[in-house]
Parts: C-alpha cells; structure tokens; sequence
C-alpha cells in the first residue's frame, strides 16, 4: 500500500511539473518547506544510496546513478541540493573566462552540492584546494565534478567531499570558460536539475529530483528496513532463497 500511495504521489507531481513550465519552476514548484526539506536531506543522509538507486527506478522507471567513473578522493557520504555550473571548452587568455565559476560558490551555502561539468574534462580539474575550502567555509555538503580534481591531500586534510571522474594535476585555466550557473546539465549520463537532490556514499551517486524526493526517500527507507532484517534471516537460516522469499528485496 505504501508503494501504491508513492506511485500515485509521484505521478500527480511529474505531471504537474511537466506541464509546460521549466526545469527550474518545476524543482521550485515541488520544493518542500524549509523543516520537510531539512527533514528529507536528514533522511537522505541515512539511508543506503543503492535503495535510492532502487527506489528511483522503481517509481520512475529512470536510472538517476552516475557511473562506476565517479568516485569519491576518500570514503565520505553526503545529501544535499544541487548547484549546477557548466564549463566549455575554449582556449582564452581572458582573466574573467572562469569568474562566473568562482561567482556560484559564493552564492552556495549549507547543503549545496557543487556539481560541475567540465565539458570533454576527464583530464582536467575542475576544482582544487582553493574551491574546495571556500565550499567547506561556506558549509556546502560536498562537490560532484564530471572532470578531474587535484591538490586532493588538501580536501582530505579540511575534510572535504569530493566526487570525480579521475585525479589529475591539470587546471582549467585558459583552457576553459564558465557559462552558466543553476541550469540543466547532465553529469556523468544523469540529467540534473537545479535544486534536485544529490545523494552520495562510497558506492557512488545518485540524482534524486526534487519533486519526486518524499516518495524515493519513503520506499528507500522501507527497502533498507528490508535488507537490514534480512541480514540476521540469512545468517541464522544459512539461505539466501528463503530470505528474498519472506522480504522480497534482493
């Protein structure tokens, strides 16, 4: 019944976002009050990113989870909103072609989660040392890069959250050119929106949007009650059959 009510929720609430409106009044639309939000990026924080995973494709039929490329420079776990900015490619010798880049992380705050995609970036940092401790000054959750980070001896020292496609010792500098914050991208194959949740632990990330989180958390939750009672019934039963039997969750 539960998963009933869910799938209902869910669809009232997509098709209400997709009636013509833009990605960006759609998340704003579905955003919950501040005391639910804090409340579902509470939850989000507790719960196992597979049955996000899980829970996502089985209410949306979509899989919201980065590849196995995206990996964090050391074992953390993270909720938070997303903070789009998007780099392109260009060679420039203009002082300002990255200063939108710095603007956005000034605008951030608690729970973001700066998510940047360096366009062809896998062997370019998007971030280093100097952003990551104006995000971790700033409270944010953590960073998702679609590229490379370096000076990640640093972030590990100040504790800082950071997922990348590769460690590398590169900079973006007259290389690259910001253009544009807080819009649609797709990172590492997953479209994500402004606003949407990002929920990440040490077996990778998963988009979760916003007007469809109440739901994902809910059924995420009761899967990883499921998985969690399912343990002690395998281990005293010595039968992984019986057990997906009685909680039908594998």
């Amino acid at each position: 019944m539960a998963f009933l009510g869910a799938m209902l929720s869910l669809i009232s609430l997509l098709a209400a976002a997709g009636k013509g409106d833009s990605p960006q009044a759609a998340a704003q639309a579905a955003s919950p009050s501040p005391d639910k939000d804090a409340a579902l990026l509470e939850g989000f924080r507790h719960v196992e990113v597979a049955s996000v995973s899980d829970a996502l494709e089985q209410l949306t039929g979509k899989k919201m989870y980065m590849t196995h490329r995206m990996r964090p420079i050391f074992t953390t776990r993270f909720a938070g909103r997303a903070l789009t900015v998007l780099l392109k490619k260009e060679a420039n010798h203009d002082p300002d072609a990255l200063k939108g880049m710095l603007h956005a992380i000034d605008t951030g705050g608690p729970n973001s989660v700066y998510l940047m995609v360096v366009e062809d970036g896998a062997d370019i940092a998007g971030m280093g040392g100097l952003m990551g401790t104006a995000m971790s000054a700033r409270n944010f959750s953590g960073a998702v890069i679609d590229g490379g980070v370096r000076d990640t001896a640093y972030l590990q020292k100040i504790g800082f959250p950071v997922y990348a496609l590769g460690v590398v010792p590169s900079t973006s500098v007259g290389h690259y050119r910001f253009a544009a914050a807080n819009i649609p991208v797709t990172c590492d194959g997953v479209p994500v929106n402004p606003n949407d949740f990002i929920v990440a632990d040490r077996d990778g990330v998963v988009v979760v949007p916003a007007g469809a989180a109440p739901q994902v958390l809910q059924l995420a939750q009761e899967m990883d009650f499921k998985e969690h009672s399912m343990y002690a019934h395998i281990e005293r039963l010595k039968s992984i059959e019986e057990a997906v039997a009685k909680f039908g969750r594998l």
